[in-house]
Parts: C-alpha cells; structure tokens; sequence
C-alpha cells in the first residue's frame, strides 16, 4: 500500500490555465484489488478517508472506491465467502490526465455525475484523486 499526500481544490483556480495536476488531492491510500471489501473498510478507517484509489497487481489504477459504495456492499453481501474490491469495481475508464485542464475535468465530472475520479499518468498509474467541491 502506497501513501499520498491531500490537498484541497482551490476554489479560486483559473480555469482555462489550471490543470489537474495542481489541484488533485494527492492523498489517501492506495490498495490492491485483490482486497476484500471489509478490509478496505478497515483501511479507510484506519486513514480517517472516505475513498480508496484500487490498483491491480501492476500498479495500473482500477477504480475508485469509496465508503458508501463499500458500506451497501457488505451490508448486502448474501454470501459468506469475501467480496474482493475487484468484483465491486464500475468502470476503469472514468479516470483523468494530470494535464487535462480544471475546467475540462469538472465538466465532464459534473455531465457523468461523478464526485470524484482518479488521476492516472501516461502508464495508468495513480497519482492522486480530483475531487469536485459541494
């Protein structure tokens, strides 16, 4: 597991010359798909966060998960065997360059409905997550 560190999105960011990389959260933990949902629960907690960046067994970015989503999980898990983060994961696709721009990024968020997606760099892998303010 590799940690990042966190830092809010400023919301007085120009938005045609900002781009991701300056205003991601470079923070939370990073946890391999192959964990189970309860111990990604652990995690979170552990790290007082609300997401996890999910990798594969690369380091190549996967998703993002985040308590919610783990939470109805395993509250409707009808099996005794684990759910693995894997298993739970939407769309690997919903993810964004660091050198898009701000205002880009935020609108395409906001026209997928998505609070936040991962930064990943030319190789996938993840930087840190952009997060969209309330």
């Amino acid at each position: 597991m590799t940690l990042i560190q966190m830092q809010s999105l400023p919301a007085s960011a120009e938005p045609t010359s900002t781009t991701v990389v300056e205003v991601m959260e470079t923070g939370g933990p990073q946890v391999c798909d192959d964990m189970s949902v309860e111990v990604a629960l652990s995690v979170m907690t552990a790290a007082h966060t609300g997401r996890l960046l999910v990798c594969d067994q690369d380091g190549q970015c996967t998703g993002l998960v985040t308590q919610t989503e783990l939470t109805a999980v395993r509250d409707s898990a009808a099996s005794t065997d684990p759910v693995r983060l894997r298993d739970i994961l939407g769309d690997p696709g919903s993810s964004v360059s660091p050198v898009t721009t701000a205002a880009a990024a935020e609108h395409t968020m906001r026209s997928l409905r998505l609070r936040a997606v991962p930064v990943v760099d030319e190789q996938g892998r993840a930087l840190g997550v952009l997060a969209l303010s309330r």
